[in-house]
């Protein structure tokens, strides 16, 4: 049996402007896309304020990598960061980049990265500006990575009637359904899903409280959905029609 080919990936984390409850699930995240051949945090680590980030370095082996603040008001940490990810770029080592950061500064080097023909996974808080979103081939909000507590889900599940409200995101599942379906309608789900990538570098079912993309399209009420049995191994295929199509 052929072994599957890992995309070897660098691991930026900018530890000004990311919680170390996340990294757990960061990690988890992560190897979805690929092997993590660098782990490398960035921060004045002589700052009290990095302590919770300093427990976790060790047991899931990232390097910390050194940064004083030498003016004031000037984020020296994002430099190293953008400086060390260029160097990692010119070696050829790497298939792609994760960045940790909600800071805008990092647009840039996303941009770049991406030029060269290497994928983008960016990670950040909701409050993360857009064009560093944009610039991301990917980019997974990290309120759905924090720790669970008392086995509550950390995004409340949204019902279907505030799903229906929300109208981008309606927008966006109709135009994947559409763009990805036959004649008669009908789009398989995984093409629609690739096709919602291509369109939002952000979407993820986990922002609105679902686990998959088939919970949160059904949760919607908008589509018709068809399971049907496919091949000689007997795979299930979900299928997926805009109700208003419906005749």
């Amino acid at each position: 049996m052929a072994v599957e080919k890992s995309e070897r990936l660098a691991v930026l984390i900018d530890a000004d402007n990311t919680q170390p409850s996340i990294i757990e699930g960061l990690l988890a995240e992560i190897a979805k896309y690929g092997t993590s051949n660098v782990k490398r945090i960035y921060g004045d680590w002589t700052s009290t304020a990095l302590k919770g980030w300093k427990e976790v370095l060790l047991e899931f082996s990232i390097q910390p990598i050194q940064q004083f603040g030498y003016t004031r008001g000037k984020n020296a940490t994002d430099s190293a960061m953008i400086i060390d990810a260029m160097d990692l770029l010119y070696t050829g080592r790497f298939n792609g980049f994760c960045i940790v950061s909600s800071d805008s500064d990092f647009t840039k080097l996303a941009v770049r990265i991406r030029e060269s023909g290497l994928i983008v996974y960016g990670f950040g808080e909701k409050k993360t500006p857009a064009p560093f979103v944009s610039a991301c081939d990917k980019f997974i909000y990290t309120e759905v990575l924090r720790e669970k507590i008392n086995e509550n889900e950390t995004i409340k599940r949204k019902s279907s009637a505030e799903l229906k409200q929300d109208t981008r995101l309606v927008r966006l599942l109709r135009n994947a359904v559409d763009a990805s379906s036959d004649e008669s309608g009908w789009a398989h789900l995984a093409a629609t899903g690739s096709n919602i990538a291509k369109q939002s570098s952000e979407f993820d079912p986990r922002n609105y409280g679902y686990g998959k993309l088939a919970e949160l399209i059904a949760a919607t009420k908008l589509f018709d959905i068809d399971e049907r049995i496919q091949g000689e191994g007997q795979s299930k295929s979900i299928y997926l029609r805009d109700r208003r199509k419906k005749t």
